[in-house]
């Protein structure tokens, strides 16, 4: 509770005063560690780790997993695997995998099928309406391919793939703002 009571004050305190949190040498231990929560959340809108774009935090996992895994993995940090809205988002996440695998590594992101053939969604709960689907794709090959990859090919692009297949992934969360 006096984390939050805490990290509330000092929410109100920058946004009316555009001023920094208390200084930390008049701080208790404990109220350091959560101040300095606050300065990096206030600051930068995302966690360490986190590149942030629109109104989101999106994260690069390079340890492969199956989508299933991956996505359990992305609700522990407060998220799920990536949706995608537009292309410019769609880029930026291209960059971030780029940037950190310094190539274009075949990746999960949150869309699936599994739950009704040719009914794909997000696993954020967002509406799937853009999609950059490879030629012929997707084609639910071998009867059981619900998940989605992308970076696939020469055009970069979509591909629906078994669930079990093992692959580096995108988590995605929403910018944390101010309680108050």
């Amino acid at each position: 509770m006096k984390t939050l009571t805490v990290f509330a004050l000092v929410c109100v305190m920058t946004a009316v005063t555009g001023a920094a949190a208390v200084p930390e040498e008049k701080a208790d231990k404990d109220q350091t560690a959560d101040i300095n929560l606050v300065k990096r959340w206030t600051r930068r809108g995302c966690p360490k780790g986190w590149l942030k774009f629109s109104n989101r935090c999106f994260r690069y996992i390079p340890t492969p997993m199956t989508w299933a895994k991956a996505e359990k993995n992305c609700e522990s940090m407060g998220g799920n695997l990536a949706s995608v809205r537009n292309i410019m988002e769609y880029h930026k996440l291209q960059r971030l995998i780029t940037t950190s695998s310094h190539e274009y590594k075949e990746t999960w992101i949150g869309g699936t099928d599994a739950q009704e053939e040719k009914q794909w969604f997000w696993s954020d709960g967002t509406p799937f309406l853009y999609s950059n689907w490879c030629v012929g794709e997707p084609n639910n090959a071998w009867g059981n391919q619900n998940c989605l990859q992308i970076n696939v090919g020469a055009q970069k692009c979509w591909d629906d793939l078994q669930c079990h297949n093992q692959r580096p992934s995108v988590c995605a969360k929403k910018v944390r703002k101010c309680l108050v």
